[in-house]
């Protein structure tokens, strides 16, 4: 039997990816936005507050690149995966947990800074 009786094609395949894209890159850029604006936050900070602010930041810096990183490395293999019907799931799948990195990252990126 060919493959496209046995799995055929998925006619709105793209319908999830899409809105997951809409949703993720506006707020993976805004969580990447008021991180990198995050250290004024201690420009008023001296002595032990600044040493450890800085110390903390450049950990949840760290967890937020490599947080949205992940975030769009699930986006695009929401967009990747064959367009069949067998695949439906696992793109629905990708394409919710995408958004949800980028929230994840931010709100640990939140709890590991030591806010002055």
């Amino acid at each position: 039997m060919p493959d496209d009786l046995l799995d055929p094609r998925s006619p709105h395949a793209w319908i999830a990816p899409l809105l997951s894209t809409l949703l993720t890159l506006p707020a993976a850029g805004t969580a990447l936005f008021y991180g990198a604006l995050s250290p004024m936050a201690c420009d008023a900070c001296n002595g032990a507050a600044a040493d450890r602010f800085t110390d903390s930041f450049a950990v949840g810096w760290g967890v937020l690149r490599v947080g949205l990183l992940l975030s769009l490395v699930v986006l695009v293999a929401s967009w990747a995966l064959p367009w069949r019907r067998r695949r439906d799931p696992a793109r629905v799948l990708l394409a919710c947990a995408a958004p949800a990195v980028v929230l994840c990252a931010f709100v640990a990126f939140m709890g590991l800074v030591d806010w002055p």
